[in-house]
């Protein structure tokens, strides 16, 4: 791997003796790592039960280290959403954030996906979450995550961060910003993002970074943290975003990262002025663990915000068939949800939800199902949000059978005379989707995008 003579020059400054051990990190093999999704497995049960061997991550308790001949992505594990593949230094971001369940949270740059389910982890279904993606494409991406992983109390919306801004004024206990950036901390995992990097791209991203801080610090309550995430060593784009970050905020200062190790200490000298101790954010080194390079700072703006307003959703007057189908299902809901409408479609949405009037939003909660010709017919989404202990009709298939695989490639299967109509299709005690059954035969329901192709 050859790597650019002007990174190398500045990380020689920077790592001084450290250097040769650093250079030698980027022709060792990289580590891959999987987070365990808590809304859909425990972690610890995950770890007695996975498939494949896992080595726990230090700085993460969901997150373990696998072997790259596992290929965890094409077990029906993975499409049951119990786990999220994640580049394990990237695991640090949500463990820094620590979100909590009944708290408003924004993930501001989120496609796609892995500090969102993150978040969504902690949270358990409670508070709002927020996940925001500019780019479109991006945006759908990360809107099939949250449902493949079972996420209800999530909103995707698709805008700049101006505009977020201008809506949600002060509303967020927790703002994760995981900025975009020269990505240098990637050069070893993505080899081609050393060819569209140069001397200049650290500087570039850093004005844009700023950017980015100024409109998240506006949505962020007084007592509010504000995480803030590169993948690059750029010291420009990491304390530097940081020191000019509290230069223009007052109201904000870092956060000691207590627990966590490899942090960076002294005070930087690269810059003009003297900035404060950098000593609190966070520097995951590929010399010293196992991860690609990452860094992380954790601020707090001032201040205590006064309770929220109540501002409670009441579910909407339904259909009669979307009615009887709720009472079917809601024993098997984890949480309390607010049911509306919107055109033909049935959605589940936390009971305390923001307005979202004028943004583009992907989704809002959870999609239940389709009114279609007086009948209803339920979402794959739900079956990823339902408890199968406590849903009336499953059938589950081992992980390794021939039947799991016939049904993720969309195939017709036998099943008992006694099914009747919607089932929860589950691997081992997890669900992966829908059939229907009638006369000893289920019809398979599983979305047409999502089938396998092959084994």
């Amino acid at each position: 791997m050859i790597l650019p003579e002007a990174f190398q020059k500045r990380m020689q400054a920077l790592l001084q003796e450290e250097y040769p051990a650093f250079l030698q990190s980027f022709s060792m093999p990289r580590s891959f790592g999987l987070r365990v999704n808590p809304l859909r497995c425990k972690p610890k049960d995950f770890a007695g039960m996975a498939p494949f061997p896992l080595t726990p991550v230090p700085w993460c308790p969901e997150g373990f280290y696998y072997p790259p001949e596992s290929r965890p992505g094409k077990h029906p594990y993975y499409d049951a959403g119990i786990y999220y593949i994640q580049e394990p230094s990237a695991m640090a971001v949500g463990a820094i954030a620590a979100a909590q369940p009944g708290e408003w949270v924004l993930d501001l740059c989120a496609a796609p996906g892995g500090k969102t389910t993150h978040l969504a982890g902690q949270m358990d279904g409670k508070g709002v979450l927020v996940a925001n993606e500019i780019h479109p494409a991006r945006a759908k991406t990360l809107a099939q995550t949250i449902e493949r992983c079972g996420i209800c109390n999530a909103v995707v919306t698709n805008e700049p961060p101006e505009r977020l801004a201008a809506h949600f004024q002060g509303m967020f206990d927790c703002v994760v910003v995981d900025a975009p950036c020269s990505g240098e901390g990637m050069f070893r995992k993505e080899p081609e993002a050393i060819h569209e990097w140069t001397e200049n791209t650290p500087d570039a991203c850093a004005v844009r970074q700023d950017e980015i801080l100024d409109f998240a610090v506006q949505m962020l309550r007084p007592g509010g943290r504000l995480i803030y995430s590169t993948c690059t060593f750029a010291p420009v784009e990491n304390e530097g975003t940081i020191t000019r970050l509290l230069s223009r905020n007052p109201d904000l200062s870092i956060l000691p990262l207590e627990g966590l190790p490899w942090f960076s200490a002294g005070q930087p000298d690269w810059y003009p002025a003297a900035p404060p101790a950098m000593a609190d954010s966070l520097r995951l080194w590929p010399h010293k663990l196992h991860g690609e390079g990452h860094f992380c700072a954790k601020l707090i703006r001032t201040g205590q915000s006064p309770a929220r307003a109540a501002n409670k959703r009441i579910s909407e007057a339904l259909p009669p068939e979307c009615a009887d189908f709720w009472e079917y299902i809601k024993p098997a809901m984890p949480t309390p949800m607010a049911l509306v409408r919107r055109k033909d479609k049935l959605w589940a949405i936390p009971e305390i939800m923001p307005k979202l009037d004028g943004l583009r939003v992907l989704r809002a909660g959870a999609e239940l199902g389709v009114l279609k010709k007086g009948r209803f017919e339920p979402a794959h989404a739900l079956s990823h949000i339902l408890r199968p202990a406590t849903f009336p009709q499953t059938v589950s298939f081992a992980p390794n059978s021939i039947e799991v695989q016939r049904y993720l490639m969309g195939e017709t299967l036998p099943v008992t005379e006694h099914l009747r109509g919607w089932v929860l299709v589950c691997t081992g005690d997890f669900a992966l989707g829908w059939g229907k059954a009638s006369g000893g035969v289920l019809k398979n329901h599983y979305p047409k995008g999502l089938r396998w192709l092959k084994v």
